[in-house]
């Protein structure tokens, strides 16, 4: 059988996976940091709970057997394709053990069955934070989110990050102060403005969404605002009033102003930021990689008040962003833009001069094994030359020649050429060789 890449399905080399886990660690590290506890979802759902919020079915997977029965009902369950709404299933199904408010974090795989593209795949790993509350959720947890997105992504050698803030109740108070009273279909039309064009925002606001002209041009204004905390009283300046859109630009001012914080142009609010799922309810988040925007947003999300609803006494309101992952990484690997130092994680190569030697070698590894030093042994007694050939091939830096079985030795950086003697229960290598480092790689400066 002929061998088929499945498009939409990555798989990467073992030094992309290396840069891969590099980067969740590196998310992991920071979520924790921030003070968010992990939780894993099992990676189905009922197709009824999926596709209920504002979801596409034709970006669900759906679970069947191959010899299901005739009235099996496996088919009722699909491939969850993010993971807000397991969480919000999970939080609503564990209320009664989790303490409030809830700060999760949860790092897995999803699958949305859309058309594979450059950043967009069938397959792909997800992490995600959620803040979830009982009954209320403060809007400094909205405001926290741009300075995590900033965190995680400044920590590694990416191109610089700029995370765009809307907010959904400016956008529909301003719309409701104009008299419109069918605020879905003018939400959707203007998230479209970055893809379609000013123009065409404007004919589908008039076309599709009823939308006197007037109405539209007003509409077009006020998603075309980008900027600083100037941005408030640019919209204040437009001339439409309304008791909503009043509490939306407060609440927009709190984020900008916790942003005030990190580098000039990191956070930007963007009012052409609608966001299409219709649960968001407040705040929400696009995040780009500056210069490679056509990629689209790495990072996104929002708030959101009606998710999660046990019911008219008790609510759970939150807020979260998702990063992605191989979103992320799959372009800057095909720009050869992030590349790891070295192509496995071994530090040390053990030679082996003779079978009979082998278990000399094998407490040389065990020494410096126990150390948490990354070692091999090499595989067969072959010429040094050939041992040194396989180390310099997967860019192990450091070569370990045996003297005798008290772990005693000669060891070599292979890179310099320089040899020393050396004990392995005390040697100990250069901190920036210990593990493989993330880079930013000779395709860097074009990703930029």
């Amino acid at each position: 059988m002929k061998i088929r890449p499945i498009s939409g399905f990555p798989e990467w080399l073992p030094e992309q996976r290396l840069v891969e886990q590099a980067l969740l660690d590196e998310v992991r590290r920071n979520f924790e940091l921030f003070g968010f506890r992990p939780v894993e979802t099992r990676v189905v759902e009922p197709l009824e709970r999926l596709a209920h919020k504002g979801s596409t079915d034709k970006e669900i997977y759906v679970i069947r057997r191959l010899h299901a029965e005739p009235d099996d009902t496996d088919d009722s369950l699909g491939l969850h394709f993010d993971l807000t709404v397991p969480f919000a299933r999970y939080t609503l199904e564990n209320r009664g053990q989790l303490a409030f408010p809830f700060k999760r974090y949860q790092i897995q795989k999803v699958w949305r069955g859309e058309r594979p593209q450059e950043g967009r795949y069938r397959e792909f790993y997800q992490a995600d934070i959620d803040v979830i509350g009982q009954d209320s959720l403060p809007i400094c947890f909205e405001a926290e989110m741009p300075l995590l997105v900033h965190a995680i992504t400044s920590a590694l050698p990416l191109p610089p990050v700029r995370v765009h803030v809307g907010h959904r109740k400016v956008l529909e108070g301003f719309y409701r102060g104009l008299g419109i009273d069918e605020i879905a279909p003018v939400l959707r039309i203007v998230d479209k403005l970055a893809k379609i064009g000013a123009d065409e925002v404007r004919a589908l606001l008039v076309k599709e969404a009823g939308l006197t002209a007037e109405r539209a041009e007003q509409c077009l204004r006020l998603s075309q605002l980008r900027g600083g905390p100037e941005v408030i009283e640019a919209i204040r300046g437009l001339g439409v009033e309304h008791e909503l859109l009043e509490v939306g630009l407060g609440e927009l001012h709190e984020v900008l102003r916790a942003a005030s914080e990190l580098p000039p142009g990191t956070v930007v609010a963007d009012l052409g930021i609608a966001r299409g799922l219709d649960y968001y309810t407040g705040t929400v988040y696009e995040a780009f990689l500056q210069g490679m925007e056509s990629i689209g947003a790495i990072c996104s999300g929002g708030r959101y008040d009606n998710l999660a609803d046990a019911g008219e006494s008790v609510r759970f309101p939150g807020v979260g962003v998702s990063l992605g992952i191989t979103r992320l990484l799959g372009p800057l690997f095909r720009r050869n833009a992030l590349v790891a130092t070295r192509r496995t994680p071994t530090c040390v190569l053990v030679v082996l001069d003779k079978e009979e030697t082998r278990a000399r070698s094998q407490g040389v590894a065990t020494k410096l094994r126990s150390r948490g030093i990354a070692t091999e042994v090499f595989h067969a007694a072959k010429k040094y030359g050939d041992q040194i050939k396989y180390a310099d091939k997967l860019g192990i830096p450091f070569v370990w020649f045996p003297g005798g079985d008290d772990g005693a030795g000669k060891v070599r950086d292979i890179r310099s050429g320089e040899q020393v003697e050396a004990d392995a229960s005390t040697w100990e290598p250069p901190a920036e060789d210990l593990r493989p480092r993330v880079l930013a790689g000779p395709g860097a400066g074009a990703a930029r």
